[in-house]
């Protein structure tokens, strides 16, 4: 396996800009945030644990703050996708679908915070609830190419739709 990544927090001070609660409360949630990791050798994903608690009834949405920033090595994408268990019994699923999150992410203005937005889109009167600390996102690891006649130099400082303002 190539070691092409490494999952960090993002400062407290980028991380209280998320909320809107007492300082003292934040740094408790702060302290507790679990950086992703695979649960078996065999895993592909990183799970990517919820600092606080939620629940969704059928078409309630969420966007999550992970306090987790990831500094990738060029030529690798980290795709981020909903948890296959949550995905299966509750149709939890990414707004974007997939969150894409590229290697030069890491050095935007908010150090490169991964949100995920999820919405529950069950049939039914399912709600989902997800406790604090508890997996509800995946992350992949993939590589990609470019074509030979690519010469981009734009330089990214930001993340939803940041590269189309030009």
């Amino acid at each position: 396996m190539q070691r092409i990544a490494k999952f960090e927090k993002v400062s407290f001070d980028e991380f209280r800009k998320s909320f809107d609660l007492p300082e003292n409360e934040i740094k408790a949630i702060y302290d507790n945030i679990k950086i992703p990791v695979r649960a078996t050798e065999g895993s592909a994903g990183y799970d990517f644990c919820t600092p606080v608690a939620f629940e969704l009834k059928a078409g309630e949405t969420a966007k999550i703050p992970t306090g987790i920033r990831a500094r990738i090595d060029n030529g690798w994408v980290l795709s981020v996708f909903p948890r296959s268990g949550l995905g299966f019994k509750f149709r939890l699923q990414l707004d974007n679908t997939v969150g894409i999150i590229d290697a030069d992410y890491y050095n935007s203005d908010n150090e490169g915070h991964i949100f995920i937005k999820v919405t529950n889109c069950s049939y039914g009167d399912k709600t989902v609830s997800v406790g604090a600390g508890n997996g509800f996102a995946q992350g992949i690891f993939l590589p990609f190419g470019i074509t030979e006649d690519d010469d981009v130099t734009e330089k990214r400082n930001g993340g939803f739709g940041s590269t189309d303002k030009k």
